[in-house]
């Protein structure tokens, strides 16, 4: 889940731990140019304090005069809309057309944030379903697969790592792009068999496994929503993790290094039981071209790539001079 919307579920449970009176927005459906997508998520004190966002602002504003003045939402979740019409859309400060359904919950301390807030620390994907009747909240496992739901008497909202990121290498550049990637909501796991790295390797969050680079990606069953970046520069673990990886699923399989020796790794590549297709999958050298050379600034230009990757957008091939080329690595 965005990291943003976890941010609000974390100071939605304190305000209501501390006896304050707590409405939840959580964006069910849009239409038009919304600035903000289904499962989108904003809290509000009783004071007007906001936690996360549904809207660039407005509607927010508007909200909060409700939420103070007891109009929002009594004992009951219900429904709004936000933006209807292009005078609304106007008022509300949403792009032209733009629209809001919105479900509004008041918390309480059976709304069960705790033992949401629980498991998504345990790295659980969980369902969270407010029957809106009742008010009544359960509690159950997810899968990466499955939407936000709503059928206008149960709200189905699913939170926790949707997206896993496997890294082979507990090296340096590893430890950034671990860092970052939690902060983009990615459950991240690092191998390394190597016992000199995986000694010293200290990423609160980011799992550290010790087994082969090829076991360690059969193990954890990759899918549509997991990506694997090798960084070890060491062919032998690196392509192991390759010739598995380039044949799950994975939306992104990348290698560190420069342009030559990606060429060299897709030849070696092609020795072994992978098809053109499945070797052409592969994003080497990694990252997009910004110029990186730092291992902050490589682990940015990797996750950037990712990102892309990750939305739909296409990535320019690497076929400019050599200066240009991500990561930091030359020929």
């Amino acid at each position: 889940m965005d990291s943003v919307d976890l941010q609000v579920l974390k100071s939605a449970r304190d305000w209501v731990k501390a006896g304050r009176r707590v409405v939840m927005a959580t964006v069910i459906r849009t239409w038009g140019s919304a600035p903000r997508p289904i499962g989108a998520l904003t809290a509000i004190r009783d004071d007007g304090m906001v936690a996360g966002s549904v809207s660039g602002g407005c509607v927010e504003d508007d909200m909060i005069l409700q939420v103070r003045s007891g109009e929002l939402v009594k004992d009951r979740p219900s429904t709004t809309q936000y933006g209807v019409s292009a005078e609304e859309a106007k008022r509300f400060g949403l792009p032209c057309g733009g629209t809001l359904e919105l479900v509004l919950e008041p918390l309480t301390m059976d709304s069960g944030l705790d033992e949401l807030l629980t498991r998504i620390e345990r790295h659980e994907l969980v369902m969270r379903k407010l029957d809106m009747k009742s008010g009544r909240v359960t509690i159950g496992p997810a899968r990466s697969t499955d939407p936000l739901s709503f059928d206008g008497t149960t709200l189905a909202t699913v939170h926790g790592p949707r997206w896993r990121l496997l890294i082979i290498g507990a090296g340096q550049l590893s430890t950034f792009l671990a860092q970052m990637a939690q902060g983009l909501d990615y459950q991240v796991t690092i191998c390394d068999p190597r016992e000199e790295y995986a000694e010293g390797w200290d990423v609160p969050g980011a799992a550290l496994k010790r087994g082969m680079p090829d076991d360690v990606v059969t193990q954890m069953n990759l899918d549509g929503h997991s990506a694997v970046v090798t960084l070890t520069h060491d062919p032998k673990l690196d392509d192991m993790a390759l010739l598995e990886a380039l044949k799950s699923p994975a939306f992104y399989v990348g290698a560190i290094g420069s342009r030559k020796n990606n060429d060299a790794r897709r030849l070696r590549l092609a020795e072994f039981d992978l098809s053109q297709d499945e070797i052409a999958r592969l994003h080497g050298p990694v990252g997009l071209k910004l110029g990186a050379k730092t291992p902050p600034e490589i682990a940015i230009a990797i996750l950037a790539e990712m990102t892309a990757i990750r939305n739909g957008v296409k990535v320019p091939e690497f076929g400019e001079p050599e200066k240009a080329t991500a990561a930091g690595c030359v020929t």
